[in-house]
């Protein structure tokens, strides 16, 4: 992040949807665990056919990398949406285009899958690759 922060940004730190926290090593170590086991749960369900969990598991297999991400950097956020608009303002020099927009496509995806009834296997395929992509970056940042 440079010296200045997007306005959509400093409008979701003014709303309370994204706040400053003291870093916690074992939040972050917490969140990429749960990163890992909601990736081999979205393997599993693909591997079952069940490509609305493999969908939903993962998202939040990237949701839970970019929370990572998010505490490593002293904040937390209180939406799906606000963690997205974090990782766009806070790792945009460090994680390529194609990863943010990926979780961006698995948020809409999930969406999709969990209240629209609306998925499909290349959907979950595509979601489950996104993944795997963004948790080896998220670790490769954090190391």
């Amino acid at each position: 992040m440079g010296n200045s922060v997007s306005s959509e940004f400093t409008q979701l730190l003014a709303e309370r949807k994204l706040m400053r926290m003291k870093s916690d090593k074992r939040l972050v170590l917490k969140e990429i665990e749960a990163a890992k086991s909601d990736l081999k749960d979205a393997r599993e369900s693909l591997d079952r056919h069940k490509f609305k969990w493999a969908t939903i598991q993962g998202y939040y297999s990237m949701f839970h990398s970019a929370r990572a991400l998010l505490y490593s950097k002293d904040y937390r956020e209180k939406s799906h949406y606000a963690l997205l608009v974090a990782i766009r303002e806070l790792f945009s020099d460090k994680l390529e285009h194609s990863l943010i927009r990926g979780f961006e496509d698995g948020m809409y995806l999930r969406q999709q899958a969990d209240y629209g009834l609306k998925f499909s296997e290349n959907g979950a395929l595509d979601v489950a690759e996104n993944a795997e992509q963004f948790l080896k970056k998220a670790i490769d940042i954090l190391r």
